[in-house]
């Protein structure tokens, strides 16, 4: 029986790379991100080698997450829930002292409040599959403190604590936050507009772990791709 994966933010970057690599592995594909045409090339690219259901939208909105889950359920119920889709809440992000507040609150409804609904909406798939599993994708702000990332870092910080909560309430469901370090990455780019990002790893390069622990399936944490 064939594995399904939800992946948000999955047009381009780390998503668009997992989503290239759990294809690879034979996984079926519940993809989104808010950029509908760059979607639809992912979507064409992996169609060719597993099934591909690909809904442009944004994971803030409660319609689009109910989209998300129904699609799952459509190709047997997911298997894996990976919120990846983020935002830092400006280019470069802003200092705690001169942060918007409407895109503060953005950036808390993206990386926390999003990821915990469409969770919520998932989990009955994610509880009846022997591979359940959600893996959200934090940072090393979440633990670090760096001038500039204030926002950013306590959204992700909060994600890492509602992930390991998670972990406590449903123990049948692996429940993991993993930082992948700095990648190449249209986010990393926003986060430092006008630098050269080359020396960043590529998204693919951490691809192997990601594998690696869905095959594996250790306990739910917090993770460090290495």
């Amino acid at each position: 029986m064939t594995n399904t994966a939800v992946i948000t933010g999955a047009s381009q970057g780390l998503g668009a790379a997992l989503a290239r690599t759990l294809a690879g592995a034979g996984w079926a594909l519940v993809i989104d991100a808010r950029t509908g045409k760059d979607l639809e090339v992912v979507a064409a690219e992996l169609g060719r080698v597993t099934t591909v259901v690909a809904i442009a939208g944004d994971v803030v909105d409660d319609d689009h997450r109910a989209e998300l889950a129904e699609a799952a359920s459509k190709l047997g119920g997911a298997d894996l829930l990976v919120n990846n889709a983020s935002t830092l809440g400006g280019s470069p992000p802003p200092a705690l002292a001169d942060f918007p507040l409407p895109a503060l609150l953005e950036t808390f409804e993206v990386n926390v409040l999003a990821p915990i609904a469409l969770t919520q909406l998932v989990l009955p798939q994610l509880r009846l599959s022997d591979a359940g599993a959600v893996l959200n994708i934090s940072s090393d702000a979440a633990v670090e403190a760096y001038e500039g990332w204030g926002g950013y870092g306590a959204a992700k910080a909060a994600l890492d604590h509602a992930s390991a909560v998670l972990a406590k309430e449903e123990p049948e469901v692996r429940v993991w936050s993993v930082d992948p370090g700095d990648l190449r990455t249209r986010l990393q780019q926003e986060a430092f507009p006008g630098d050269d990002i080359s020396d960043r790893p590529l998204p693919e390069t951490v691809g192997p772990y990601f594998v690696k622990l869905v095959d594996e399936r250790p306990a739910s944490g917090r993770y460090v791709a290495r």
